[in-house]
């Protein structure tokens, strides 16, 4: 190994620091934070620009798809040690020259990936005959010094990959620099070492990947058998199902006009818009068992929007009569200023609120939302446009915001209930549960692409809703099944 570091010389110590020396000049320095791991005696590091021939990348410009020809190796087509050739975009002889003007790959040469995703590495196999793509680069290894495949493995390795993405720039995508990847340190056993470790993981990785197709079905069947009691838990609780109604905590309708009394007294102390309580409704059932309801001065017939039956103890209500504030957010001005985050859909998974998946405001823009707008805590976050994510919902909670402060984009509608009487858990299992995701479409306006779910819409939405304690049992009651089922 010795005889092909060039430039610079790897020297280990008594002191068992790792030294440097550039032949060139005699300087010597230390890089022990360089060396990831120790390795065993008789390996050695080495850059990888002193083991390998050529280290090129290709035009920095995207070639088109010609349908015939040579294949065109893009970031996707570099897998796991192996080129994915399927579905490859084909280039001419002119393109092709053309793009590997700097160095024709070749069999044993090894393609990477710099960019989207960053360190995927793949080497090329006997009859492969490519072209280098955007974003890839071209390295060719002294094979008497380092296997191809080993090295595959090693910059496959997690421990490497890492170490690419820490060393990788770009804030939305990772991209590896070659002039980080040229001096990346390699591990070096000796050449018939190498052949033993590649023999080895070659039998082993077959039982991994095996290990992986079993283990991904049994993680789907858990998934699915726990969404399914999930939903089962979450429909016996809207309907009064999942726990006992309870005499002395009485009934939702005098806790109805509770909160109509507080956001009266809320509105005439300034803290809340007439517009909280200028369309109350009050829902009841007529002589002729039928649901009806009162607005604005009108009775109209409801029945047809009744989704199923609820206890005595209970009431239906629209979602405004019960909460102070419920509003989409506001189109933000985007900031590299990690300081006001602004949550979005991506922010809101159904496995909870994920604030470190938000962009950032530009903070002298914090100044155009009124204080109703920043989030507080136990708010309602309800995906409102697009398919794939139109209904998904999640609650703010400040202990998750190490910024303190937060707001909504125009995506995103945030609901906002009387904190004191509506407990935001209850709500957010009825809006997860079966009877409002599996018609949540229906429910929305625009084009199949263009699904949006209308602020009168969320206004109006009907809500099951018990006495408070009930809500707090219910809330305890799912928190304890769904915690048995997931310690099984």
């Amino acid at each position: 190994m010795k005889q092909i570091l060039i430039r610079y010389r790897q020297i280990k110590t008594s002191s068992n620091s790792y030294y440097e020396k550039t032949l060139a000049t005699g300087a010597v320095r230390c890089i022990d934070d360089e060396i990831p791991f120790d390795i065993p005696q008789g390996w050695e590091w080495a850059r990888l620009n002193h083991i390998t021939y050529i280290i090129e990348d290709c035009p920095h410009s995207t070639a088109k798809d010609e349908g015939i020809g040579f294949p065109l190796v893009r970031t996707p087509n570099v897998g796991f040690g192996r080129l994915i050739l399927d579905r490859v975009h084909r280039v001419s002889e002119a393109v092709y020259r053309q793009r590997n003007a700097r160095a024709i790959p070749q069999t044993n040469d090894l393609i990477f990936a710099r960019e989207a995703p960053a360190g995927n590495i793949a080497v090329i196999q006997d009859g492969e005959k490519v072209c280098l793509g955007q974003r890839t680069v071209l390295v060719r290894p002294i094979v008497r010094c380092i296997n191809p495949d080993y090295l595959a493995y090693y910059i496959l390795s997690p421990i490497s990959q890492q170490n690419l993405v820490d060393k990788s720039s770009g804030t939305t995508v990772a991209h590896v620099n070659l002039s980080d990847f040229r001096p990346y340190l390699v591990a070096v056993p000796p050449i018939k070492e190498q052949l033993r470790i590649i023999d080895r993981v070659a039998k082993l990785l077959p039982l991994v990947e095996l290990y992986g197709i079993f283990y991904s079905k049994l993680e789907n069947l858990n998934e699915e058998v726990y969404t399914r009691l999930r939903n089962s838990i979450l429909q016996d609780a809207i309907k009064g199902k999942l726990v006992p109604q309870i005499e002395s905590e009485g009934n939702a309708k005098e806790l109805l006009e509770e909160i109509r009394t507080e956001k009266k007294r809320l509105v005439k102390e300034g803290k809340l818009k007439k517009s909280a309580i200028a369309n109350e409704s009050r829902i009841f059932r007529g002589d002729d068992n039928k649901y009806r309801e009162k607005k604005n001065g009108f009775v109209s017939l409801i029945d047809d929007e009744i989704p199923f039956e609820i206890p005595a103890t209970w009431t239906w209500v629209r979602l405004d009569d019960i909460c102070t504030y419920i509003q989409r957010g506001k189109s933000p001005k985007y900031s590299l200023i990690r300081k006001i985050p602004v949550v979005a859909q991506k922010c809101n998974q159904w496995s909870g609120f994920q604030i470190e998946k938000s962009q950032f405001i530009e903070p002298a823009s914090i100044n155009s939302y009124g204080e109703e707008r920043k989030l507080v805590n136990g708010d309602l976050m309800w995906n409102s446009t697009g398919l794939g994510t139109l209904g998904r919902m999640a609650i703010y909670w400040e202990r998750l915001n190490p910024y303190g402060v937060a707001v909504a984009d125009s995506h995103v509608t945030v609901i906002r209930p009387l904190h004191n009487k509506i407990n935001s858990e209850y709500l957010f299992a009825y809006f997860s549960s079966y009877t409002v995701q599996s018609v949540i479409e229906d429910k929305s306006d625009g084009s199949t692409k263009q699904k949006e779910l209308s602020t009168s819409t969320v206004r109006n939405y009907l809500v099951p809703l018990p006495p408070y304690a009930e809500q707090e049992r219910i809330v305890a009651k799912i928190h304890e099944v769904l915690a048995s089922i997931m310690s099984r």
